[in-house]
């Protein structure tokens, strides 16, 4: 099988967007983003709006300002804006919802082996506080086709299931699951299914009402390369009545009608810097004016790139391709030789790829030591040489 091509780089034109450390070979921007210049300035511009009159801008310019971001926002996920409330991370998001579902001792809740390690922590939680189950779908890895995903999880379902929590592109893994296929499947069991989507937006094209999910969350700070406390949660409007935001406030018993109380409550938890938020609309805007092609030509050279870096990267360890094509994104993980590791730092071969190398890049036990994994991300920003590098890094100190 031929190794998929590097597309022509655009790096040398776009990396002093951001302020990203030049001494640093940056291939992890799938962990927290990185945000761009322009969209750090908005940012500026939102606070110093703030804090010139507090009392005006969040008594009486704060709630158009959030409209006008959610409305771009919707635009860009596929949404309808009275579906979408802000909060600060995908992980608050699955919080959210978990902690608004009314459980009981006989009640099940689904996830998989690939799912975000806080995330199953919150779901452990909720299940553990109600007397609830979790149960959990191993996926494999490698694994050879998306198909292999919903089998694992229907095979997990039974009639206590009341929810799957499922990624739409896996942290440790670095897959794209076929969450439509899945959420189509369950609706006809009559399974809600919450969507932990925090690597999505901007990495894959989003159409959440096609989609039918109960609920999705997903991170704006990642690949939309937002500030970072920028993210959403998506409602179906059936299931709007029964999520609260994790801090009850004001407009828990507002008067008002002019607006639904599901905005009401999430749109002012408290006292905040909704700065992030705001710019969701400028890194949306700056983001698809790198490319002609606009945000499909960015998703499109991102995914390029990194099956590209994947393939060579296998190429240099001397193994396959851990899974087809068809379920990489902008992120790719490749299988290390096995060593242990310990809990309470970082893998000493991350370290040592930073130390020596000057490169930025996670490796991980999964799932569990001494089983390891490198994953790598790919932003306009990143080239060829940057890859070949990490190549030749391993290649040194394994």
């Amino acid at each position: 099988m031929n190794p998929n091509a590097f597309p022509e780089s655009r790096a040398g034109a776009v990396r002093e967007l951001w302020p990203l450390d030049p001494a640093v070979t940056f291939l992890n921007h799938g962990s927290f983003g990185a945000c761009p210049r322009p969209v750090l300035a908005a940012q500026q511009r939102y606070r110093d709006q703030l804090e010139r009159e507090p009392v005006r801008f969040f008594l009486r310019e704060l709630e158009p300002l959030l409209d006008a971001a959610r409305g771009e926002l919707a635009a860009f996920v596929g949404a309808d804006p009275e579906d979408l409330a802000f909060v600060p991370s995908a992980t608050a998001g699955v919080n959210t919802v978990l902690r608004s579902l009314s459980l009981g001792p006989d009640d099940e809740l689904c996830v998989t082996d690939h799912g975000y390690n806080a995330c199953r922590n919150a779901i452990e939680a909720v299940a553990a506080r109600a007397g609830a189950r979790v149960v959990v779908a191993p996926v494999p890895f490698p694994i050879v086709a998306p198909e292999r995903v919903v089998e694992a999880v229907l095979a997990r379902v039974g009639p206590r299931t009341r929810l799957v929590l499922v990624d739409h592109v896996t942290s440790p893994t670095g897959l794209v699951f076929p969450v439509a296929a899945l959420s189509a499947e369950l609706a006809g069991r009559g399974v809600d299914v919450l969507v932990d989507g925090a690597h999505a937006p901007g990495m894959l094209p989003l159409d959440l009402r096609a989609l039918g999910a109960a609920y999705y969350t997903g991170n704006c700070h990642k690949w939309i390369c937002a500030p970072k406390g920028a993210a959403f949660l998506h409602v179906r409007r059936d299931r709007q009545g029964s999520v609260r935001p994790l801090c009850i406030s004001h407009g828990a018993n507002s008067p008002r009608a002019d607006r639904s109380r599901f905005l009401l409550e999430f749109d002012w938890t408290g006292t905040w810097d909704p700065s992030a938020a705001l710019c969701i609309a400028d890194a949306i805007r700056a983001m698809g004016a790198l490319l002609p092609g606009g945000w499909p030509a960015l998703r499109a050279h991102n995914r390029a790139t990194a099956l590209a870096a994947r393939d060579l990267l296998c190429g240099a360890l001397g193994c396959p391709p851990p899974s087809p094509d068809a379920m990489i994104g902008a992120l790719a993980t490749v299988p290390l030789p096995d060593a242990p590791s310990s809990p309470l730092r970082l893998d000493p071969l991350q370290d040592a790829l930073l130390e020596r190398w000057g490169i930025e890049v996670p490796v991980f036990a999964w799932p569990a030591s001494p089983r390891r994994f490198l994953r790598i991300s790919a932003q306009i920003y990143n080239d060829r040489p940057q890859y070949e590098r990490l190549a030749a890094a391993l290649s040194a100190l394994l």
